[in-house]
């Protein structure tokens, strides 16, 4: 994706055709469609913070339930 598209206006050219252009030009390259194919992606977590995350919730539900047997929450 290092492509850098740079165009200059000709002498007759109006806005409208340079900018058909450099549409063009954009479509040719394929950035759009790879940024858009890009754009929902997200890393899976790694196994460290996976096992992290795991042991931190049944820490959570072991002090959960240890509240909840003293009747200091209410079990919804």
């Amino acid at each position: 994706m290092a492509d850098n598209i740079i165009l200059t206006k000709n002498k007759n050219e109006s806005d409208a055709s340079l900018l058909r252009r450099f549409s063009r030009r954009m479509k040719a390259t394929g950035i759009m469609r790879e940024v858009r194919a890009r754009r929902y992606f997200s890393r899976d977590d790694s196994d460290y913070k996976r096992k992290t995350s795991a042991l931190a919730r049944l820490e959570s539900a072991k002090r959960y339930s240890k509240l909840f047997k003293l009747g200091k929450t209410d079990p919804s």
